[in-house]
């Protein structure tokens, strides 16, 4: 047979398949129809587990594992397709509609008393400023203290770096997203230009010791690789640093901080862009006690902890696949107390005012072990 010849069988068997699929799925219907009017679960695990392993039976040795692949999905657009004709809307979901219906958030608001870690130039007051038109920032000493200010009402909202593209994400800002149950409401990309700034006069030669924020060091990595004889010393804030050299009266210090903080603290910018990467971006958040949500959210943030078993994050990612949602970041990060067992950041693309958004958050609780949402929001370049 020749390659048209063998097309035309293709094509002959994938119009039987179809016509299959569609029975398969409309039973599928059926069997939704049947589990909402006798109050069943979606997902019958036990079920799904005797029907893999009887067509790996069937398919035999050398097709097994392909049609345990093609099974899986199968299994998870039949469990989307379920969800959609039941519509059993999670608590979480009735949260999620609530703050999607509140009238009084019709927009970002404009102003608003800000959390921010640092002094002033500091890159997230920076942030704070692409997010408001007029915020009124209250300055603190760390991360734990914006959530403190928070939760204590001294302020609306906080604002803290979450993700950098060269240094990756900001773990601590997650332990307390889901520690203390805040939510994400805004989201800003600012692009971070480090300099290397002194005192006037002070020349390169002359610099004994470095201040600057632990992640401003490791973006900056390659030109620090270059100063010899000279100690690095990680700081709280990278505008703190600056104050430092600032405050200081020798001539043999500088800061890697933002040209800002040079015009800020009256020093001088010895070299400019120093960090490693032309297109070094930090992904700041807004977060807020209650649940916000405004129109235009399209992105959400989730952290997920998953069975430990084999296919367990293909299985998930198959269900993101069949609801067509788009996974903008994926990171593994190892779980404390439990050798080499990982939970994971995912930051995924729906709008909340879409079925498949309603889908997502009623199967999570059934594809994963635990997740907590952090938020859904829009993001501001």
């Amino acid at each position: 047979m020749n390659i048209d010849q063998l097309r035309r069988n293709i094509d002959s068997i994938d119009t039987e398949l179809v016509e299959l699929f569609k029975r398969r799925m409309k039973t599928a219907a059926d069997i939704a129809e049947y589990k909402q009017q006798n109050n069943l679960p979606v997902l019958d695990k036990s079920r799904e587990r005797e029907l893999l392993n009887k067509v790996a039976d069937i398919s035999g040795e050398e097709y097994e594992n392909y049609t345990l692949r093609l099974y899986s999905q199968i299994l998870e657009l039949s469990k989307a397709y379920q969800s959609k004709i039941i519509k059993t809307p999670s608590p979480l979901y009735e949260k999620i509609s609530e703050a999607v219906a509140n009238k009084d958030r019709v927009q970002f608001p404009e102003k608003a008393i800000v959390a921010c870690q640092g002094v002033e130039g500091a890159y997230s007051s920076l942030a704070c400023e692409k997010l408001f038109r007029t915020p009124s920032i209250m300055f603190v000493n760390s991360f734990d203290a914006v959530f403190s200010a928070v939760s204590q009402g001294l302020c609306q909202y906080g604002v803290l770096p979450i993700e950098n593209s060269t240094a990756g994400s900001v773990n601590r800002v997650y332990d307390l997203m889901d520690k203390q149950k805040f939510s994400i409401v805004k989201c800003v990309r600012l692009k971070i230009n480090h300099s290397l700034l002194t005192k006037k006069g002070t020349r390169l030669e002359d610099i004994k010791e470095i201040y600057s924020h632990e992640m401003a060091i490791a973006q900056s990595a390659d030109f620090l690789s270059t100063l010899d004889g000279v100690k690095i010393i990680p700081c709280d804030n990278t505008a703190v640093a600056a104050k430092m050299v600032a405050d200081s009266e020798r001539n043999d210090v500088a800061a890697i901080s933002s040209a800002e903080c040079a015009a800020l603290y009256g020093l001088e910018t010895l070299c400019e862009a120093v960090q490693d990467k032309a297109d070094n971006y930090t992904r700041f958040i807004c977060i807020s006690k209650k649940l916000e949500i405004y129109p235009g959210a399209d992105k959400t943030s989730l952290v997920l902890t998953l069975p430990h078993k084999p296919g367990a994050l293909y299985n998930l990612l198959s269900m993101f696949s069949a609801l067509d949602i788009n996974i903008l970041k994926l990171e593994s990060r190892p779980l404390d107390g439990r050798d080499f067992e990982f939970m994971f950041y995912f930051d995924v693309e729906a709008s909340v005012y879409s079925d498949k958004f309603l889908q997502m958050i009623t199967e999570l609780p059934e594809a994963t072990e635990s997740f907590s949402y952090l938020g859904s929001y829009s993001e501001t370049v």
